[in-house]
């Protein structure tokens, strides 16, 4: 088998899973035993019916487990996979188009790769009027959506989920999948359809970054010691000082500013001073023109994200951040 779409169910029912599985049936020019999909029920009483599971002219293998959550759902879905490449998928997104499948397996037939990248497509929602909209996303190593792997390529480099991660995740396995190889692809047509759900809460809230940097701080931290525990002590110095500089725009977008959030910033401000504390030798000694390269990249993306201006230098930023452990 060429493919398997690997996706964790939890609370989705027959209902919300049935356009993925559609939009998979619906593919032109590809032949469906080259296919699969691997669906596991991360400890739900909600099970797929098997009216559903046995109506698709490709191969669906439906296993249950106990609740572990979400990443270690991905990696079991990935231990069951036998294909020469897996897609993981969320269970209420979908293909984007009717040849997403040829697109994929025409990139397969040009050359194997480690990994592909992908644009892919969000829907969302007009907040103004609520009128459906399209976004693409270039590439991007926070989202799953619109990645292939060769398997082979993720056991030798022994790239996992990690289970102590349920919220930003998918950065801690995208950017070793994308910085362990030199055979990485970029693909700039679409395939990905990043569904609009209702009670979604990462996209629904405002505050979700805000609420949940504690966690990418914590992603970031756990992908450095892998980097370290692989022998890769460049990527980990690399990542150590993009994190530092990704909470120093962070914490100067308005929402951090805001004094509404004061609270929630200085605990995180705080946990982060952890991280810098452990991690200040690596920044200090990290080459200028590389910390530059880094700086501008996170800079750009922020300012488009809504940054107005940087409420104070990052030297000045980091003593502030110093002073917080001299405080307690």
């Amino acid at each position: 088998m060429k493919l398997q779409i690997l996706v964790p169910q939890y609370t989705e029912t027959d209902e919300i899973i049935k356009p993925l599985l559609d939009s998979i049936a619906i593919q032109q020019s590809i032949d469906f035993k080259e296919v699969g999909v691997i669906i596991v029920n991360d400890g739900s009483d909600i099970f797929l019916t098997e009216d559903l599971l046995t109506s698709y002219p490709f191969q669906i293998d439906y296993y249950h487990h106990e609740h572990c959550g979400v990443s270690a759902t991905r990696q079991a879905a990935f231990d069951y996979a036998t294909a020469d490449y897996v897609m993981f998928c969320d269970a209420d997104d979908m293909f984007y188009n009717a040849c997403g499948l040829w697109i994929l397996f025409r990139e397969m037939n040009l050359g194997v790769f480690d990994s592909l990248t992908s644009t892919f497509i969000e829907e969302t929602r007009n907040p103004d009027n609520n009128e459906i909209m399209y976004l693409n996303h270039e590439m991007d190593s926070t989202f799953v959506h619109g990645k292939v792997h060769r398997r082979r390529y993720l056991i030798e480099k022994n790239i996992k989920w990690n289970p102590n991660l349920t919220i930003h995740e998918d950065s801690f396995f995208n950017i070793q999948c994308i910085n362990l190889s030199q055979n990485v692809k970029y693909c700039a047509s679409p395939f990905y359809l990043w569904k609009w759900r209702d009670n979604s809460v990462c996209r629904h809230d405002p505050k979700y970054i805000l609420k949940t940097y504690r966690n990418m701080i914590d992603s970031n931290s756990a992908l450095i010691e892998e980097f370290k525990r692989k022998g890769r002590s460049d990527l980990s110095a690399f990542y150590t000082v993009f994190m530092i500089f990704d909470a120093y725009y962070t914490m100067n977008k308005p929402e951090w500013i805001d004094m509404d959030n004061q609270e929630y910033r200085n605990s995180t401000e705080k946990h982060f001073a952890k991280y810098y504390k452990e991690h200040k030798k690596i920044w200090e000694t990290f080459p200028y023109q590389e910390k530059m390269n880094i700086s501008q990249g996170i800079r750009g993306r922020s300012v488009q994200e809504g940054m107005r201006m940087e409420a104070m230098t990052v030297d000045e930023w980091l003593q502030h951040i110093e002073n917080l452990l001299v405080e307690e």
